[in-house]
Order: structure tokens, then C-alpha cells, then sequence
């Protein structure tokens, strides 16, 4: 138990659901349990998110998506699994010591195949993949740091087409994002994005907040229209 009774109540429906929806699964539990162990903030989508984010990508009929943010690969896994065998994820890390996390929490899960973990500045490996002309993307999901989102959410655009999805995580910051004075820097940025979104005439978004075992936050939906 916390000391937020609202939090206990969030978590206590998560782990509600999760148990009736979601199966035992061995390959997901190593991967949060291999990042612990290396020491990797606990920072990952829930299980009812990352499920969602595979239902997302299998609507879609995804083959091709984009990750701005490894971690330890635990969403990684969740968006792989729902593209057909031929296929492809490519995810970006920072963090070289996150990337090997993440591979090997891939190639565990038996994704190895599906999966280019790219390590460096997101920025630099975004502009990278323009250079190479490895767009587009059917979808794209941003879980990186906040204050880079108006960049990646620009260059993102870059790698899409008609009917990319792209999903930003962590987008209302416990509610601070619907503050007009905030002077946080992943406040500023997040609603910079949200501002973006709003006056751009080639995506049609929403915002929808969330709650859960993650605490009070939410997830930014766009959809490329031209």
C-alpha cells in the first residue's frame, strides 16, 4: 500500500484486469526482471499498455515501426510480437548499457529476427534513418526523454505516410500539463508537442489520459493524414 489511496485504487484495477486479461508470460517477466537486475529505472509501459499497443499495431496491419525509446526493450517486445514474421522494429536507445539490456531481453523472447536496436541521440540516429531512406513507418511510438518530443514528433512526420500512427507516452504529467505557468522543462516540452499537434493540418490527434499502476499520466494519438 501507498500513501495515495487513489494510486492503490489504480493499481488495485490494473492488477485486476491484467490477471483476467493477460496470461502468464515468461518472456515479459524476464524482461522486467533482467532490467531490474541491471538496474534500469522501472519506467516501462504497464501490461494492459503494452497490450494495447500490440492491438494497435495488429488493427493497423503494422510492418514497420519505430521506437524512440528502448529501455530494456519490455514495449519493444509487446510491438514485435504483433507484426507479421516478415516484419520489422526498429527501436533507438541512448543508453548503450539499456540497449544490451534490451537485446538480449529481445533475442530471449525469440524477436531477434524483427528487432534493430540502434544505439546514440535519438536525434542524430532519427535524421540517420531520413539519410537512408528507411521510411515510412506504419507506426511510431515516442517513450523517450520528454523534453526532446517536439523534434522527434517533427522528424517523425518525416518518416511517415498516409496512415502512420504515432503515439507519445507520458504526455500529461500527473496533470501538470494543464498548466499555463509550469516552468518544468518536460511540461514545457509535452505541451509544445500537444501545440504542434494541434496546428498541424497533416495529422488528426487526441490526447487520452490515463491511470493505472504508472500513476496519473496519458498517451498523445496521431494520425497522418497526408
Amino acid at each position: 500500500m501507498s500513501q495515495d489511496p487513489l494510486l492503490d485504487r489504480w493499481s488495485a484495477v490494473d492488477h485486476y484486469l491484467g490477471h483476467l486479461l493477460l496470461p502468464s508470460d515468461p518472456a515479459l517477466d524476464s524482461a522486467v526482471a533482467a532490467s531490474d537486475a541491471a538496474g534500469l529505472p522501472a519506467i516501462q509501459v504497464s501490461p494492459l499498455q503494452g497490450r494495447l499497443l500490440a492491438i494497435l499495431v495488429a488493427a493497423q496491419g503494422a510492418r514497420r515501426i519505430l521506437e524512440i525509446g528502448t529501455l530494456g526493450g519490455y514495449s519493444t517486445i509487446w510491438l514485435a510480437r504483433a507484426l507479421p514474421p516478415d516484419g520489422q522494429v526498429i527501436t533507438l536507445e541512448l543508453n548503450p548499457t539499456h540497449a544490451a539490456v534490451a537485446r538480449a531481453n529481445v533475442v530471449q523472447a525469440g524477436l531477434g529476427d524483427r528487432v534493430e536496436v540502434r544505439v546514440g541521440p535519438a536525434l542524430d540516429s532519427l535524421r540517420a534513418l531520413i539519410a537512408e531512406g528507411r521510411g515510412p513507418f506504419d507506426f511510431i511510438f515516442i517513450d523517450a526523454d520528454k523534453t526532446g518530443y517536439p523534434e522527434y514528433f517533427a522528424l517523425a512526420l518525416r518518416l511517415s505516410r498516409r496512415g502512420t500512427m504515432i503515439i507519445a507516452d507520458n504526455v500529461v504529467r500527473d496533470g501538470a500539463v494543464a498548466d499555463p505557468d509550469s516552468t518544468d522543462a518536460n511540461v514545457l516540452a509535452v505541451r509544445q508537442l500537444n501545440d504542434m499537434m494541434a496546428n498541424e493540418p497533416r495529422v488528426t490527434a487526441t490526447v487520452l489520459q490515463t491511470v493505472g499502476v504508472k500513476g496519473y499520466d496519458g498517451f498523445a494519438v496521431a494520425l497522418v493524414n497526408s
